[in-house]
């Protein structure tokens, strides 16, 4: 997704008109809608400074719309969010479940798993990460979804989680992050 259409997709989900988006961020009330569409149809392309007064305004982390760590494991997995909210179900986690008998076969390199109509008619391809971090947030990430399909938490909570993660973490104090929308006590 572009930053316009990240833009657009939190505004409406804040029930956020354009106007007052606009207003929001310090812009004259004549012509404010106009240059938050012109963001949201990727006609003009916001500077850092605007993208964190929007940031604020809609209440969520600036890097929805920006990295300071390109390639971090924060990055990464916010590429994969806004991946899934593009496309909704494009993005399948499950647990994989230790089999006790070691082979001994480095080279045997499979996943097993059982048919059904959830699948693809091919069979999927995996990815393992051995990156402590990116597996403690594809671990939280995992359940995050088990919880939505289990109706448990809402898409709007979800999707909330997302645009706030990681500061939304089980375990977010255990990082050191600025959340830029929070007012610091």
């Amino acid at each position: 997704m572009t930053v316009g259409e990240k833009i657009k997709k939190i505004r409406t989900f804040r029930g956020m008109t354009q106007k007052e988006l606009g207003l929001a961020v310090g812009f004259e009330e004549k012509g404010a809608d106009n240059r938050i569409a012109q963001y949201e149809t990727n006609y003009r392309v916001p500077k850092r400074e605007l993208l964190d007064k929007i940031a604020q305004a809609l209440r969520v982390d600036f890097q929805n719309f920006y990295t300071l760590r390109p390639g971090c494991a924060e990055d990464f997995m916010r590429t994969f969010f806004w991946l899934d909210e593009d496309s909704p179900g494009s993005i399948r986690l499950f647990q994989l479940v230790r089999n006790p008998g070691k082979t001994g076969a480095s080279d045997d390199t499979a996943v097993r798993y059982n048919d059904t109509d959830d699948w693809p008619a091919q069979p999927p391809v995996g990815i393992y990460f051995n990156y402590g971090l990116v597996d403690e947030f594809m671990r939280e990430w995992l359940l995050r979804q088990q919880e939505l399909h289990a109706g448990e938490i809402t898409r709007e909570e979800y999707f909330e989680w997302k645009i706030n993660w990681p500061c939304t973490c089980d375990d977010s104090k255990r990082f050191d992050y600025y959340v830029p929308w929070r007012k610091e006590k």
